[in-house]
Parts: C-alpha cells; sequence; structure tokens
C-alpha cells in the first residue's frame, strides 16, 4: 500500500480537524449552548491540527484572532489583549535573557561545571537537573525556573555529544528538556508561591472557610507530594521512557575537562551577564518583600523586563580570552551586552502560541464550559469518597491541558469544594488534589508554561512530549489520589 507523501497527510490533517469540529457543532454530544458549542468546537479543530501539526503550532494559535470574531463570539478588540498579556512579556524577557548567556558563552560554563559535579553518565546528569529545578522551582515561578535551566540544558546536550559517550543521545536529550519542564511543574506546587494556582486556591479558602492556609502549612501538605511526583519522573523518563545508555567513561570525562579548561578564566561580558541575571533571579525571589518595604510593584513579568532592558543598556566591555570570540565581531564585544540583531534567534512562534492558549481558554471560561463541566462533575458526587476525588483529580490535570491553570483553579475552587461540603468530605482534600492537579499538565506544549518553553528546544516533537505526557499524566493522577485520600489527612 502506498503511504501518503508529507502534503497529502498534510491535507488530511487540516480535513480531519475540520470534520472534527463540525461533529461537535452538528452533534452536540455535551448538549451546551449554541456559543458554547461554536467555542468547543473551535477548541476541537486547534487541538487536532496542534496535535496532528496539520499547521505550525503558532499559525493554529491565531485561530481565536479569526475565527472567534467572525463567529461572532468575540470582538477582535476583546480577543487581541489575550496575545498580550502579561504572561506573554514574562516569556519574552526571559528569552532574551537566554539569549545573553548563550550568546557570551556563559551558560557552556555552567554546563560544563553541572556536569562535571553530577558526572558524564545520562541518568546521573538528569537527576541533577531535576532536583535542580524542582528546588529552585520551590521559591521562585516555575516559567522564570525553567527560563534559567532552558539554555544550560540545551549546552549540557551539546557537550555530551561533543564527548562522544555513546548511547541514546536523542532519548538524553529528549529526557533532559522534559526533566526541566515537568521537574519546574512539580517543583512549584511545593510551596504557595511556587506557582499561581497555589496562591489562587489558598486566598478562596480562607475567604470561604476562614482558614489561613501559611506558607509553613502549605509547605508540609504539598512538598512531600512534590518529591514523589519528581522521584517518579526519573524513574519514568530514564527506566521507562527514554533509556540512554549514556555511561559515564574516561574519554568523555577528559573531554568535559579540557573543555571547561580551554573556557579559561571568566570574561568581562560573561561576568556582566552574570550579574544581571542573578539580580533578575534575586528579585523574583525577593519581590514580595520588596514590594511591602518599597514603594514598588513588581511581579515577574516586569522583573523579567527590567532584565532583558538591562542586557540593552549595558556594555559588553571586551573579551579577556580571543579564544572566547566564536563569530562574534568587534561590533558585539564593543556594543551592549545583547543587540536587536540577536532577538532573530529567539523562538517569537511560542509567543503566539501562549496567546492563542490564553484566547481559547477565556473563550471556554466565557461560554460556561468550565461551569457546565462542574455540573457533569456533580453527578459523581453522590459516591462519595475516592471516587470523586479520583474524578476531580482527572478532569483538573487533563482540563488544564488546554486552559490556564490559573483561570482553571479560579472557576474550579467554588464547585469542587461544593461538592466536598455536600458529600461531607474535607473540602480542603478536594480543593488540594484540584489545585495540584492542574499544575501537572505534561502532554501539551500549551499545557503550561515550562512544556512550551522546553518544547521550544527543537529536541521534543508533539507526539513525543503527548506520549512521555500521558504516562506522567496517568502517574499523577494516581499519586496525588492517593496522598490525598491517604496521607493528607494524616498530615493535617
Amino acid at each position: 500500500m502506498k503511504r501518503l507523501s508529507k502534503q497529502q497527510l498534510r491535507i488530511v490533517s487540516l480535513l480531519a480537524g475540520i470534520a472534527i469540529a463540525l461533529f461537535f457543532y452538528f452533534i452536540d454530544p455535551f448538549g451546551v449552548s449554541h456559543r458554547a458549542s461554536i467555542v468547543l468546537s473551535i477548541a476541537v479543530l486547534m487541538i487536532t491540527w496542534w496535535v496532528t501539526e496539520a499547521l505550525p503550532m503558532p499559525v493554529v494559535a491565531l485561530m481565536p484572532l479569526i475565527l472567534f470574531p467572525v463567529l461572532g463570539i468575540n470582538d477582535i478588540k476583546n480577543v487581541a489583549p489575550n496575545y498580550m498579556d502579561s504572561i506573554i512579556f514574562l516569556f519574552m524577557g526571559g528569552f532574551m535573557l537566554g539569549l545573553a548567556i548563550e550568546k557570551w558563552n556563559l551558560h557552556r560554563r555552567i554546563a560544563l561545571g553541572i556536569v562535571k559535579i553530577t558526572g558524564t553518565s545520562g541518568n546521573r546528569i538528569i537527576l541533577g537537573f531535576i532536583l535542580a529545578t524542582g528546588f529552585i522551582s520551590m521559591w521562585i515561578s516555575n516559567t522564570a525556573t525553567t527560563m534559567m535551566m532552558f539554555p544550560i540544558a540545551l549546552s549540557v546536550i551539546h557537550v555530551i555529544k561533543e564527548g562522544g559517550s555513546g548511547g541514546h543521545q536523542k532519548n538524553f536529550n529528549l529526557s533532559l528538556m522534559l526533566s526541566i519542564a515537568y521537574a519546574a511543574n512539580f517543583g512549584g506546587i511545593s510551596t504557595i508561591v511556587g506557582t499561581p494556582p497555589n496562591v489562587a486556591f489558598a486566598g478562596y479558602f480562607e475567604n470561604t472557610y476562614k482558614t489561613n492556609i501559611d506558607f509553613l502549612n502549605w509547605m508540609l501538605l504539598c512538598t512531600p507530594i512534590a518529591l514523589l511526583l519528581l522521584f517518579s519522573l526519573y524513574i519514568i523518563l530514564t527506566r521507562v521512557l527514554f533509556r540512554n545508555h549514556i555511561r559515564s567513561n574516561d574519554a568523555a570525562r577528559k573531554f568535559i575537562n579540557e573543555e571547561y579548561s580551554k573556557l579559561g578564566r571568566i570574561s568581562t561580558p560573561e561576568i556582566r551577564v552574570l550579574i544581571i541575571f542573578m539580580i533578575t533571579a534575586m528579585l523574583w525571589i525577593f519581590k514580595d518583600p520588596l514590594n511591602n518595604v518599597l514603594p514598588v510593584n513588581l511581579d515577574d513579568s516586569i522583573i523579567a523586563l527590567i532584565g532583558a532592558v538591562a542586557l540593552f543598556i549595558f556594555p559588553a566591555g571586551k573579551l579577556n580570552h580571543p579564544d572566547n570570540l566564536g563569530e562574534l565581531d568587534e561590533h558585539d564585544f564593543h556594543g551592549s551586552l545583547l543587540e536587536w540583531a540577536d532577538t532573530k534567534k529567539m523562538a517569537w512562534g511560542i509567543l503566539l502560541l501562549f496567546g492563542g492558549g490564553l484566547a481559547l481558554a477565556a473563550g471556554l471560561e466565557k461560554e460556561g464550559l468550565i461551569r457546565n463541566l462542574g455540573g457533569w462533575l456533580s453527578q459523581f458526587a453522590a459516591g462519595g469518597g475516592i471516587i470523586l476525588l479520583l474524578m476531580v483529580t482527572v478532569i483538573a490535570l487533563f482540563v488544564s491541558e488546554v486552559m490556564s491553570n490559573i483561570a482553571q483553579v479560579v472557576v474550579f475552587s467554588p464547585v469542587v469544594c461544593s461538592l466536598a461540603d455536600a458529600v461531607g468530605m474535607n473540602p480542603l482534600i478536594l480543593g488540594l488534589a484540584m489545585t495540584l492537579a492542574a499544575s501537572c499538565a505534561s502532554m501539551m506544549p500549551m499545557g503550561t508554561p515550562p512544556n512550551a518553553i522546553a518544547f521550544a528546544s527543537g529536541h521534543i516533537k508533539i507526539k513525543e512530549m503527548m506520549k512521555a505526557g500521558f504516562v506522567m499524566n496517568l502517574a499523577s493522577i494516581i499519586l496525588i489520589t492517593l496522598f490525598c485520600w491517604f496521607i493528607l489527612p494524616l498530615i493535617m
């Protein structure tokens, strides 16, 4: 049987997306309103095209800008702001920091240093990145954490490839990029400031039940499950899905040491980029105390932009070692740390991708599809207990694949807590399960910002992310459900 060409597959995928979307519109299997049916059909169309790669993912992300106004769902003036959301500027600033780190070879120095500590075994490197990313994500946003680790991970991939350690390089590359995304997601659930959904649920719970979940209490409740998720991530990536068989060897170790020695003394541009990077990281960590003490209002996006603009302001100075120049010319190291021409390497498409996800999420929420989902979920309230907990976890996790997790937690918090009250459950158990699951989406690039950043590396195909993400989703559902049902009451 003759195989379809790439162009024929693309046409089939395009038509399949349209056919499935029309099915959802005309058949209306969920019995929603006319407008909600249109939004659901658009969501199905976008997800189908994303999964089949019928069109470039950033192009698919533009569909709400076209279809929402044309089909009367929302005016383009109301849809367009989603593509300029503050989170987009957090991405932009973070990407620019990454570009500067890469431009001046600082990422290579850091990567070689990490590999020297962890050793050249593929699994030990991945474990080191999981632990480092998870720990950092406890204290700053998971997006900012991934931004920090992204260029370092790319350089480690390059270093291991050059070292000729053998094994399955592609599986190592894939595991390393997925590990920083998923570890950032899981680490973020450990503390109340680790990710915005935590704050949203804690705020709702305090307002509704007059019970404050402070920083320490949240850590006591959620750090154990975060550690379990991080451990399962290591096992699934290195022992189950993507075995790399990259072993530590003398040749690779010698290569790492030689390459590190070649870098010589740290150069002036590296020092200046490192200073800006560290100041930005410190502002991310201590922004709340600063906002309380000083007459300022800092958030993650503003801090990222401050760091990015600083790179364009401060001069690079001169490199200490001519060997470090690479392809840089005199203009590069006598100008600023970052020039606008450098941004041509930036993943602009990811900014559109995330904007499209925000626009779609806003449409789903506006037309009441999330509330309808909560109503459907209520049918499981009669059974109560662990079945209801399992269903809440499953739905919260898979909905977060296509919807902003912060918006999801805001909408779902009153639904699940009311259900818990109705069946006599502690609402904190059901609410925490929903909140934790909302941060564990692992299948789609738009599921969480870290997923999108890792996908931008070019080392992950959508099918590979969906494969790994589905397994991690199942592991997350099992662990969260069992933890919240058996362990959480003991901790509380």
